[in-house]
């Protein structure tokens, strides 16, 4: 099914998408493409996924004949747990949007799903895959074989190269920034300006044109802001971040019939009056609402922003969590059912070492904590080696947490646990994953 002649709004984009993943296969483009973000499925790889696919089927730049190919962007999570994501569906309101529009894990038909001739025809070998916000599929698409390097077609991220990502595919953007929705932008800005162009000279509704330029540019602003804590954060803010936000809150100054943005970074951010348009209130709006967890369960905590890796033979979760351990102690439970709660997860997972990183803000100022949580002897000596080689001044600046309540030798059982507050606040999980990630690599060549 190939896309419209001239684009069409966000949600038309999104139902069109689902029409061509659903078609009998003889009307299907063989190999299907799909843009997916990682697996933590977070709101800058879920709106960089589908501003990507949006810009990419209509880019007419390639030097391929033909229309441009449809690509189709794929929330990489079970339709369930859109849910956990309250500031999700605040974002896409302005952008015209429902959680219910979106295509997620549910809506990939596989062999393994359904026996159809529709559904089986969906497999590894017959589609194709552009990744934003990583640059290695892992996670349940991975493990049904989507995805191999092979496979990928191309890559805009903003983690550490695994070298997987294959060198002779375009894109194939891996910079630092402090969102991945930055280099998105900064990568779709050519097509997005030309086609603004080519809509104005000619003939139609321009109120509709202004209306997705708005939604679109409110859908990459959201990720940005709060990436980079509305652009005041010397750690993440990068030069992408800050000609992003400008392009941007440009294009909504060009929805409204302005020349430019009435806010340049650094300052209130009000966008030439687009629709009552504050960047600091849209910033404070959205993460409010993603620091809501009250009345989740522990485990949907734990499973609302999470990612797994496996290597040298040991598997690894890491949950990142809102809210510091005092909160979620004595607000969500207590620690007896915590700890419950973390080893279930793990066992449901399949973990040998499960971790938890905390964010949070008490009294204003901004920390970090981390919980590493061993349940083998293998996996113990990793998460030792991790300690040793990460924990000083040169490294994370570990200290113990709450007098070492949470901390625990297993009682002869394997195991190991420890929590700690982190001094390096900078360093998330972005930086902390490939640290103990090269630890169990080691121990699988000792």
């Amino acid at each position: 099914m190939a896309p419209a002649a001239h684009r069409v709004s966000l949600k038309k984009f999104l139902l069109t998408a689902r029409k061509a993943l659903l078609a009998p296969p003889a009307q299907r483009s063989n190999p299907l493409v799909f843009v997916v973000g990682n697996e933590s499925a977070d709101l800058d790889s879920l709106c960089s996924s589908i501003l990507l696919a949006y810009f990419r089927t209509y880019d007419h730049r390639s030097t391929t004949p033909g229309p441009p190919t449809l690509h189709i962007p794929l929330s990489n999570l079970p339709q369930a747990d859109l849910a956990l994501r309250p500031e999700l569906a605040a974002v896409l309101k302005p952008a015209g949007l429902h959680l219910k529009d979106l295509i997620t894990l549910d809506g990939l038909p596989t062999s393994q799903d359904a026996a159809d001739e529709a559904s089986s025809s969906i497999t590894p070998e017959n589609t194709q895959w552009l990744l934003v916000d990583h640059n290695a599929l892992t996670g349940p698409l991975a493990a049904r074989g989507f995805g191999k390097p092979e496979k990928v077609m191309g890559c805009i991220d903003h983690h550490d190269d695994e070298g997987v990502v294959p060198p002779s595919v375009e894109p194939r953007i891996i910079e630092k920034s402090g969102s991945c929705m930055s280099l998105v932008v900064e990568y779709c800005k050519p097509v997005w300006e030309e086609l603004g162009k080519l809509e104005r000279s000619e003939d139609g509704n321009q109120d509709s044109l202004e209306e997705w330029e708005s939604q679109l540019a409110h859908l990459a602003l959201a990720p940005i802001l709060v990436d980079t804590t509305n652009l005041t954060s010397k750690d993440k803010t990068t030069g992408w971040d800050v000609r992003g936000v400008e392009f941007l809150e440009g294009r909504l100054a060009i929805s409204e019939g302005k020349t430019s943005a009435a806010s340049v970074p650094g300052s209130a951010g009000h966008a030439g009056g687009n629709k009552g348009y504050v960047r600091t209130t849209y910033f404070n709006d959205i993460t409010s609402l993603k620091q809501e967890i009250a009345g989740l369960s522990y485990r949907d905590i734990l499973r609302k922003d999470y990612k797994r890796w496996t290597d040298g033979g040991l598997a690894v979760g890491i949950s990142t969590v809102v809210r510091g351990f005092d909160y979620l102690l004595t607000e969500i439970g207590d620690q007896k059912h915590f700890t419950e709660a973390l080893r279930a997860w793990a066992k449901e997972q399949e973990l040998d070492i499960a971790s938890v990183m905390t964010v949070s803000n008490p009294d204003g100022k901004f920390t970090r904590e981390l919980l590493v949580w061993a349940f083998n002897e293998g996996a113990v000596k990793v998460a030792k080696r991790f300690v040793d080689q990460n924990a000083g001044e040169e490294g994370l600046q570990l200290q113990t947490w709450g007098g070492g309540k949470l901390d625990s030798d297993g009682e002869g059982e394997g195991q190991w646990v420890r929590c700690w507050t982190q001094g390096r606040v900078d360093k998330s999980r972005k930086q902390v994953a490939p640290m103990l990630r090269d630890v169990m690599k080691e121990a699988a060549r000792l």
